[in-house]
């Protein structure tokens, strides 16, 4: 039992297996001993946004081919789960009272296989008295009809709840000579990972076994731990490879938290794993704020006053989302610029939509989107170049923290070389030569370029950090157990490379194991990009502290004082300085170790604070003036993340970011029609992004080590998203501002452009 679970556990470096027989999923279990025999989970969902649960008949589903069970939030006698920050807001893992969104589970069926459950599904009546559904933030502000009646208000959350001031209007801003407003719509998107949420559990001697599609372990397992009723020591989580999360898979959902008590009724292991159009309307959705912007300052250029309004969707539960806009877009606010007077306010508020989760960046690239559209529309008001603009308002170099006046303090940083580096790799004056020489010609085709400086807080919020172990084998072979897990990121690659700087074991003789809370009971997880600054500063502090034990074991082996023993990197081996024929290899070590409970180092790695990785972007579109549709033909990125250990993840990083911001900006919308009906519940209707639509991107590598952590690395997996949806989406606005256009929603889909332009 053991041996499989662990042999699942166990890599080396990720490429050649995803690149050959592939990755073991959740979904890829069907052969793991804990789960033979195992029945099917379907979950009923809601096709209602909004209305009151009347009755709910499972009779003619109970009686199909294949059913074992058929349950109901009465049936499991389910109590209401308290959300974050507001005690009032509540709800049960399935819709008991209400439903609250298209796609909130309101029953579960346990099948012998998975299509019974599909059908079982539809003989499942639901009657539901509709109530009006609130799909828009201002609207559900200003409805009476409340998606949580106790709680008297759609308003979860408002900053002024914390004592933070309000804004204080237009006051704010006398003595500027410009003035500037804007209303800016940061739409809502799905993350879409390649692989959907599943999960599979089994109980065995009373211990809860639960195999897991997450970003965090240990943190699903706090959660299990309270769904169940048991004690800790009574749940294992295990994760297989994930394929892919952007935030959304941090935390358990209902669907994942229901199966350890169902599968103690049925007395049998459980699978469950959701199809595509189910992830559209139940997996969190990312972003989904409106933003109302008003900027002021001199005609030189100069800022002086910004004030930012956030009113932030939370859809039906008060969830992430709740916190997303006062705890990360509130103190990044200000961006890369010394702005002296910043005012804001942040209102989250429920609707009848998918509820609103951390999607990479989570609140930090909506905070640079509404800052560097601010700096576009302060620009075209005085005539200015939109880098010219941001160069006269950007922090001086710094390499102590700075603190900015909305409070936030950064680490390190040197803005203008970022945006001086984006403009030279994209020959800035050649650019805006064609775009003048096509204006003049009045092409069908104009230019546009977009540019954008940004920075963002990575690695959370304190207490920060994270454990890792490293164990030497009989072999010489080293396991690194870490607290973080991959999903895509390189953690094998990366962890195998530090761990093999300071032992000189081979890193082809380096596994890593992750995501199993047996073998790795503490840890951080994945998100906020903080694997490198945090787990693998960890795995670097066991890796140094292991050498200082491994150095005084081999100077009592070679009967040496402990300060002449070195550590030959080159041959993975220890000998006394001068005599190098005579040594102790870590194999030789670990034997020694056996006795004792072998050669192995744990330790735990504190973050004083966060880091604040920054960069600049320049983005390069055609735009065709008579249908509207947009092409993204240049895209110019520099991201400084500190030290850099390797440059092919950094590059893989910024890639995929600078993907999924482009999307945002041109394509991708989660939209529903006025009764709360999603209307881009699939792939074919959502328009996801794909190589068609990318050019290749033209990455400068910029190192400003960070003196948070001895590995000088900040964060980079949310950098690319951060920089790149902005700077796409002002130079669809820059193509069109000699019509003038002044701004455009994303997507800047061809209609909303062509629109834009007929318009104006």
């Amino acid at each position: 039992m053991g041996g499989s679970i662990l042999g699942n556990r166990v890599l080396r470096k990720e490429d050649p297996k995803f690149l050959t027989v592939g990755g073991m999923y959740v979904d890829d279990l069907q052969h793991e001993p804990l789960l033979v025999g195992a029945a099917h989970v379907t979950y009923v969902r809601s096709q209602f946004a909004h209305g009151t649960i009347v009755s709910i008949d499972t009779s003619e589903a109970e009686a199909m081919p294949g059913v074992i069970a058929v349950y109901t939030a009465a049936s499991l006698a389910l109590e209401p789960v308290g959300a974050p920050f507001n005690p009032t807001v509540a709800h049960t893992l399935l819709a008991s009272d209400k439903v609250r969104y298209v796609g909130e589970p309101v029953a579960v069926i346990i099948t012998e296989d998975r299509a019974q459950g599909e059908d079982a599904a539809n003989a499942v009546i639901i009657d539901i008295d509709p109530l009006e559904a609130l799909v828009d933030v201002e609207a559900a502000m200003a409805s009476a009809t409340h998606i949580y009646p106790s709680a008297g208000s759609n308003v979860v959350f408002d900053t002024t709840m914390l004592g933070m001031p309000d804004n204080t209007g237009d006051a704010y801003f006398e003595g500027c000579e410009v003035l500037v407003k804007g209303r800016f719509v940061n739409q809502r998107v799905a993350p879409c990972p390649m692989e959907v949420r599943g999960s599979s559990v089994a109980w065995v001697d009373g211990r809860l076994y639960q195999w897991i599609s997450t970003q965090h372990a240990q943190g699903v397992k706090g959660q299990l731990v309270t769904a169940n009723g048991v004690t800790d020591a009574d749940v294992r989580v295990l994760t297989p490879d994930v394929g892919g999360g952007f935030g959304a898979k941090i935390g358990a959902y209902p669907e994942e938290l229901l199966l350890g008590r169902l599968s103690k009724l049925v007395g049998r292991p459980l699978c469950w794993r959701e199809t595509r159009s189910e992830s559209m309307v139940a997996l969190g959705h990312g972003r989904a704020q409106l933003q109302y912007v008003t900027i002021g300052g001199s005609r030189d250029g100069k800022v002086s006053h910004y004030q930012l309004l956030v009113l932030q969707d939370c859809g039906g539960f008060a969830d992430m989302a709740t916190v997303l806009a006062p705890f990360m877009t509130r103190p990044m606010a200000s961006g890369v610029y010394a702005i002296p007077n910043i005012e804001v306010r942040t209102i989250s508020v429920v609707t009848n939509t998918t509820p609103v989760v951390a999607y990479r960046g989570a609140g930090r690239p909506e905070a640079t989107a509404a800052i560097e559209r601010a700096m576009d529309i302060f620009a075209a008001e005085i005539g200015m170049d939109a880098a010219e603009v941001r160069r006269v308002n950007l922090i001086p170099k710094f390499l102590e923290p700075y603190t900015t006046s909305i409070g936030q303090t950064y680490d390190v940083g040197d803005y203008e070389v970022a945006l001086d580096k984006a403009l030279a790799a994209a020959d800035y004056p050649a650019l805006r030569a064609e775009q003048a020489a096509r204006r003049a010609g009045g092409g069908v085709k104009q230019l546009g370029i977009g540019v954008s400086v940004y920075v963002e807080i990575t690695g959370g919020v304190p207490p920060m950090g994270d454990d890792a172990k490293i164990e030497v084998l009989d072999d010489g072979r080293a396991i690194v157990f870490t607290g973080t897990s991959p999903h895509g990121q390189g953690h094998a690659t990366a962890f195998a490379m530090i761990t093999a700087e300071q032992t000189g074991i081979p890193m082809d003789r380096i596994e890593l194991v992750w995501g199993d809370t047996d073998l790795v009971p503490t840890g951080g997880g994945t998100m906020g990009s903080r694997s490198l600054q945090q787990g693998g500063a960890a795995v670097n502090k066991a890796a140094i502290e292991l050498v200082e034990q491994a150095t005084k074991l081999a100077a009592r082996l070679l009967e040496a004082d402990e300060a002449d023993v070195v550590l030959d990197k080159e041959t993975g081996s220890f000998n006394v300085i001068g005599t190098p024929a005579v040594s102790k290899t870590w194999a030789d070590l670990a034997v020694a170790m056996k006795a004792e409970g072998g050669l192995k180092q744990s330790t735990t790695f504190s973050a004083a604070s966060a880091t604040y990785p920054f960069g600049a972007h320049v983005a390069v579109v055609e735009v065709d003036t008579e249908t509207g549709q947009v092409r993204l033909i240049r895209h110019v990125a520099c991201d400084d993340a500190g030290r850099v250990l390797n440059p092919l993840l950094l590059d893989g990083q910024i890639h995929g970011g600078i993907a999924q911001g482009a999307a945002q900006a041109l394509l991708e919308e989660v939209r529903y029609d006025d009764d709360g009906n999603p209307v881009t519940s699939n792939l074919a209707d959502y328009a996801m992004i794909s190589a068609a639509e990318l050019p290749s991107y033209e990455v400068i590598h910029m190192e400003t080590p960070t003196p948070v952590n001895p590995l000088g690395a900040k964060g980079i997996g949310e950098s690319g998203t951060i920089g790149s949806t902005p700077a796409v989406q002002s130079a669809v606005v820059d193509a069109l501002s000699h019509l003038g256009v002044r701004h455009i929603d994303m997507p800047a889909t061809a209609e909303r452009v062509w629109r834009a332009i007929a318009s104006a």
